[in-house]
């Protein structure tokens, strides 16, 4: 029989979060696989395991994830743990998750520590219905679509960033919502510093304008409160001629027209090269 692969969430940094099913879970699997070994070097002596520690991250090779799921099929049991929290919510695993069900091996969710729900129950903002963004793009067309889906979404909107660019996000998040939105900012979750400041979006810019964040970063950002009215999209080829009236470059045209009509990029640049 094949082993089963235990996807086991560990501390945000906090050992003590460790539940004591998680931590028999390591000691007796086979195998754990880390988003970073040396950094879950402690966590396992913490859980007094003694199991191979192996990387597999998000840059992985598919020799990688090969030799995961040759483990698994020899019989033997696999742990897959992350830095911190739970694998594969905007963490490694997701691939690996996804070939060891279609090889038929058993998936097992060992739950616990979620930057996403630890933040929001101290947030203030209602979190009964929310959307989870992740890590937005740093830059393009892709950015300024989820900066408008946030800014749009009737429900509270959670989003992670590197603690060097949370400034940016209040910045382009005030351009999109406007000042006055309510939000807060968690960063150093269980750890000795850690830190939620809650107010609106122009309170939390100019406070961290001055007080520069350090640590991991979670940004819940509160709904409208109102149904978003899905607009028919534009006529893609009425718009790109709008926008090549407005002087913009063929490349800026195709890819505001991408990201406003629905079109796919390559249909969009040559629409716009035929105009």
């Amino acid at each position: 029989m094949a082993g089963t692969l235990y996807v086991v969430a560990t501390p945000l940094g906090n050992l003590g979060d460790l539940s004591p099913r998680a931590a028999d879970t390591l000691k007796r699997v086979s195998v754990v696989a880390a988003e970073d070994t040396r950094h879950s070097k402690p966590l396992l002596q913490h859980a007094e395991s003694k199991a191979e520690l192996v990387s597999f991250h998000e840059h992985s090779s598919e020799r990688a994830l090969e030799r995961i799921l040759r483990i698994l099929q020899e019989g033997r049991d696999v742990a897959l743990i992350t830095d911190a929290g739970t694998p594969a919510i905007s963490d490694p695993g997701v691939a690996l998750v996804a070939a060891a069900r279609e090889r038929g091996i058993q998936v097992v969710t060992i739950p616990g520590p979620t930057a996403v729900a630890a933040s929001l129950a101290v947030s203030g903002i209602p979190g009964d219905r929310y959307v989870f963004l992740g890590f937005l793009p740093r830059k393009g067309s892709d950015r300024r679509r989820l900066l408008l889906t946030a800014a749009s979404s009737e429900w509270t909107v959670v989003m992670f960033e590197a603690p060097n660019r949370v400034t940016h996000l209040l910045a382009d998040l005030i351009e999109a919502c406007g000042p006055d939105r309510q939000a807060s900012v968690s960063r150093e979750m269980t750890k000795v510093f850690e830190e939620t400041r809650a107010g609106t979006l122009q309170e939390l810019s100019e406070h961290y304008a001055a007080a520069p964040v350090r640590g991991e970063v979670t940004v819940v950002l509160s709904g409208t409160g109102k149904r978003r009215v899905e607009e028919r999209p534009p006529d893609p080829t009425d718009r790109a001629r709008a926008l090549l009236d407005e002087g913009l470059s063929r490349k800026d045209v195709a890819e505001r027209l991408a990201e406003e009509t629905g079109i796919s990029r390559n249909t969009a640049y040559r629409l716009v090269n035929e105009l």
